[in-house]
């Protein structure tokens, strides 16, 4: 943990909601372990229940049992693939963390997380400690967050599959919008957007499988209206997926997505925690 403690320690000064500790994987009190989610069952079923009941309070209607299931698979993802994408972008390391070394406490916005090897680059003063595999260059170690990330999102998808209605290849996008959304929103937080816009547009160009699509960032322009949370922003994406929120209140569209282009346009990017 020492090569992403500095990492998960500034995300959570700019972004109290998310905090990301060192242990294994707890169990009981509101814990879920990632290998609960892709393994599926009552824990799984459990965690979109809960998102069933928070998604109906005050909105105009219930969701569908798939939608509380897409908003639930979104409610672990965003703040999932911040473990990796972080200390990749402050500190240049990607931890390996298969589903049985994570675990998440969605009521308190708590993560665990056990790291047993490391990517990073030759020159970093970690690269000497024990699990360090060192990168060549800058090109490996995106092509290492990329099999990092896929190693730990795709038994996940997996154990949420039976309950979406969605395929292999929008899943996939939904990865790309969640890695490049909650890289780009904390990278505004730590006043490093157009760092992590190309940063993002370099790890994702489009053509990475499994990953679906790519980053596709665009200027923004006088359409896109600026984010409610983080100041106004210089770049605009659509995202690859919806998420589905407009099915339980049909008024509200998120900033970025897919179904308007432009109007009133609602900042939903940070509400996985």
């Amino acid at each position: 943990m020492l090569a992403t403690s500095a990492s998960y320690a500034r995300l959570s000064a700019v972004f109290p909601q998310l905090r990301i500790t060192a242990a294994p994987p707890p169990t009981g009190a509101g814990w879920i372990g990632a290998r609960d989610l892709a393994d599926g069952g009552a824990a799984l079923d459990a965690f979109v229940t809960r998102t069933t009941a928070e998604s109906a309070h005050h909105r105009p209607r219930p969701p569908r049992p798939d939608v509380a299931a897409t908003l639930a698979l979104h409610r672990y993802l965003w703040p999932a693939c911040l473990l990796f994408t972080v200390p990749w972008f402050l500190h240049g390391r990607v931890p390996r963390l298969p589903v049985d070394d994570v675990a998440f406490h969605p009521a308190s916005g708590r993560i665990t997380v056990r790291t047993r090897s490391f990517s990073c680059l030759p020159d970093d003063p970690v690269a000497a400690l024990p699990g360090a595999r060192p990168a060549p260059h800058a090109a490996a170690l995106r092509d290492e967050l990329r099999a990092a990330v896929a190693e730990h999102v795709e038994p996940v998808l997996a154990g949420f599959g039976p309950l979406l209605r969605r395929g292999r290849h929008a899943l996939w996008g939904m990865v790309t919008d969640e890695i490049t959304e909650g890289l780009w929103y904390v990278g505004r937080l730590f006043d490093q957007e157009e760092r992590a816009v190309a940063e993002l547009a370099a790890l994702l160009p489009g053509d990475t499988r499994p990953f679906a699509g790519g980053a596709s960032f665009r200027p923004a322009t006088e359409t896109d209206v600026p984010s409610v949370v983080g100041g106004c922003s210089t770049a605009s994406r659509t995202r690859l997926t919806c998420c589905l929120y407009y099915t339980i209140s049909p008024a509200d569209t998120c900033t970025t997505c897919p179904r308007r282009q432009t109007g009133a346009r609602l900042d939903r990017r940070a509400s996985a925690v």
